[in-house]
């Protein structure tokens, strides 16, 4: 017998009749012995038709009322299914993320949890119930009801896992798995057997929205073993594995495990700023006051050290903000300098724990890049990754190209 922590997301059960199907897989786990614990997200757009009412009423609602609010979805889910389960004779219970006791911090809107109370979900569990969850909600020290952020139910699911040392946690969505790059854009994208946690977190921060980050961080700090699976066929789905368990034969297997990309990205230069120390904090300095997150930096070398490039890229939706301020604030402190902005980027990138101990794979991009004419205007490494910055018109072309080059083609793909 293994106990299993599942997470279905909104797509899975955004109807009556896939809340019975979820209900019908959940009961197949039972009839095998198997406990499971069952954490939902809101139906699909609940969320979203709950946010248009708050502003239908009010425009700037307080962060305390709207996740009193939106934990409401959640809520009518786990009565849906609690109650599909029961019609199908499957003992099952629902709570609320209070009542199951997991307790975050004060943070509105985007709380993070702190600890998780067992004893009752443990009991229950032991009594033969199923137990389903509301996904995405907890609850402060105060009494205070609190949600995780969008996709905070991936979150509730790792860390539930990690709190009952649950054998696996499945998240079931409306993908299969992981796959090596999106399928939409490379037809011939291939679904992962494993991939290690360090190159799912890659993947999730550079644009792939398989899995929540902090999710993914969860697993590998608790050692969680995190499958990836579709909601609507049978199969193996994904595994996420804190560290690569592969023999040695496997050494020489893909250098790549897959390929991110996001268009969501823009790009500001300033020219000629004085090549002094502390000029970078005058720069970002105002722009992280403003709460805004920077990306990749390059600083070009000052001829006779002088004056100085400084590029950054912020997201999309920042761009405006962040030139506003570096207009207002940054420029007139510095004393001068011109200002270029490009929000018609993207940003591809290559990520593979391969890369760690195998030289070229850098040189090998730029060449592929190259031959099919698309420029590079940013470069950014790490141990495991490999970003680059293009024009957004070339984002799919070179997709495609670095997936056929690096063998990323080809079935039956397993991460080193």
């Amino acid at each position: 017998m293994a106990l299993y922590v599942q997470k279905f997301g909104g797509t899975s059960v955004g109807s009556v009749e896939r809340i019975k199907a979820v209900a019908e897989k959940v009961k197949g786990f039972r009839e095998q012995g198997h406990q499971v614990v069952v954490v939902v997200s809101a139906m699909s757009g609940e969320t979203n038709r709950l946010t248009e009412l708050a502003n239908s009423i009010n425009e700037d609602p307080t962060p305390r009322e709207m996740d009193m609010l939106l934990s409401t979805g959640e809520q009518v889910t786990i009565s849906l299914l609690a109650m599909a389960l029961q019609q199908l004779g499957v003992a099952a219970t629902s709570h609320t993320g209070a009542q199951v006791g997991i307790h975050t911090d004060s943070a509105y809107t985007k709380a993070r949890i702190q600890r998780i109370e067992t004893d009752d979900l443990k009991a229950d569990l032991d009594d033969g119930q199923v137990v389903v969850v509301a996904g995405f909600q907890g609850v402060d020290e105060e009494g205070n009801i609190t949600t995780l952020g969008r996709g905070g139910s991936d979150t509730t699911g790792v860390a539930l896992a990690a709190a009952l040392g649950a054998d696996e946690c499945q998240i079931y969505t409306d993908v299969d798995g992981v796959y090596t790059t999106d399928p939409r854009v490379c037809s011939k994208a291939q679904r992962l057997e494993t991939i290690t946690v360090e190159e799912m977190l890659e993947l999730a921060s550079l644009g792939s929205k398989v899995l929540q980050i902090r999710a993914v961080e969860f697993a590998g700090k608790y050692n969680v073993p995190l499958r990836v699976l579709s909601s609507f066929e049978d199969g193996p789905g994904t595994l996420i594995v804190a560290d690569s368990d592969q023999d040695e034969d496997s050494m020489e297997e893909p250098l790549i495990s897959g390929i991110a990309f996001t268009k969501n990205e823009a790009k500001l230069t300033l020219l000629n700023t004085p090549d002094v120390p502390g000029v970078a904090s005058r720069i970002l300095g105002p722009i992280a006051d403003a709460n805004i997150e920077v990306d990749m930096i390059v600083q070009n070398v000052a001829p006779a050290g002088d004056y100085t490039d400084f590029t950054f890229t912020v997201a999309k939706g920042d761009y405006k903000a962040t030139k506003r301020i570096l207009e207002e604030t940054v420029i007139p402190d510095l004393g001068g300098g011109e200002l270029r902005g490009d929000d018609n980027i993207a940003k591809v990138s290559l990520v593979g724990v391969g890369m760690r101990s195998h030289a070229g794979v850098a040189s090998k991009m730029f060449r592929v890049l190259a031959d099919e004419n698309v420029n590079i205007r940013m470069v950014s490494t790490s141990e495991i990754k490999i970003s680059v910055v293009i024009d957004e018109k070339h984002m799919e072309l070179a997709v495609k190209a670095l997936h056929n080059s690096f063998g990323l083609d080809k079935a039956d793909i397993e991460s080193e």
